[in-house]
């Protein structure tokens, strides 16, 4: 594959979105924040350049929402883990609590964020009724015998860490969907609900052990935690969606798997 630009990562991003009217793009991440934060680091007017970010990541816990988050082995139902990483961290967080840290200390940035943490993509589950529709088209008296490659693939990577997802959090449903919800949240916020507006300070803890080992995971070490405190009614801060439409966000997806079907396909050389 050639390279389509020598920019870095950084600077190719900086320049997609300066490219674009003021207030009108949109920036989604959805793993770590390195390359954003060190972006409006060295950019700073950029902040009030987009129109929004969001973000897949982060874990609030403390039955922020109804979604089951997992249960510390041998803890019983009093053992509640809320992070996919430690039990206290979401692990596209946990990987550079300095830079989520940094951009949702942004105020001008924080104003226009949503994040989308586990609290929430726990709740949608591909069951298997929905993996079947996903294989089949989801179309009514659809006849297709064989899924494509394109809907085999996507419910492949979809259930991939489907047993993790059991055995860990308690997700016996079917896993959960994660990044494509920090999309769909950049152009259809109305699937989202957020309690007629609510809005979130966010603080990430930077202290702590941090690390990839077993023993610094499961510590007892918060690095990595996202903090959401309520905010007074009207005052700006994250957006952080207590619920999302389930039967609209899975009808989206089965229309992103057809237009993906009916695309042209080659591979540049």
């Amino acid at each position: 594959m050639k390279p389509r630009t020598d920019d870095s990562a950084v600077e190719a991003m900086f320049k997609a979105l300066r490219n674009e009217e003021e207030g009108t793009p949109w920036l989604v991440c959805t793993g770590a924040l390195t390359n954003a934060a060190l972006m409006f680091a060295v950019h700073p007017e950029m902040a009030a350049h987009v129109k929004g970010l969001t973000h897949m990541g982060g874990a609030i816990g403390d039955k922020f929402t109804d979604a089951p988050m997992g249960v510390l082995k041998g803890h019983g139902d009093q053992g509640e883990r809320f992070g996919n990483w430690t039990p206290f961290a979401e692990f596209n967080i946990y990987i550079d609590p300095e830079s989520a840290r940094a951009i949702f200390d942004n105020k001008v940035l924080a104003a226009k964020t949503t994040i989308c943490p586990l609290d929430l993509t726990h709740q949608l589950l591909a069951t298997s009724t929905v993996q079947q529709d996903l294989l089949r088209g989801n179309k009514v008296g659809d006849a297709r015998e064989t899924p494509s490659q394109v809907r085999k693939l996507f419910v492949e990577i979809l259930t991939f860490f489907a047993q993790t997802y059991a055995d860990v959090f308690g997700l016996v449903e079917g896993p959960p969907l994660h990044d494509p919800l920090a999309v769909a949240a950049a152009f259809l916020p109305s699937i989202f609900e957020d309690n007629d507006g609510e809005r979130f300070d966010i603080e990430v803890i930077t202290d702590g052990a941090h690390g990839s080992s077993e023993d610094v995971r499961e510590g007892g070490s918060q690095c990595g935690r996202t903090v959401a405190t309520p905010l007074p009614k009207g005052q700006l801060g994250v957006r952080i969606p207590r619920s999302v439409d389930r039967q609209k966000m899975w009808r989206m997806i089965d229309e992103c798997l057809k237009r993906a079907e009916s695309a042209p396909f080659s591979v540049e050389t």
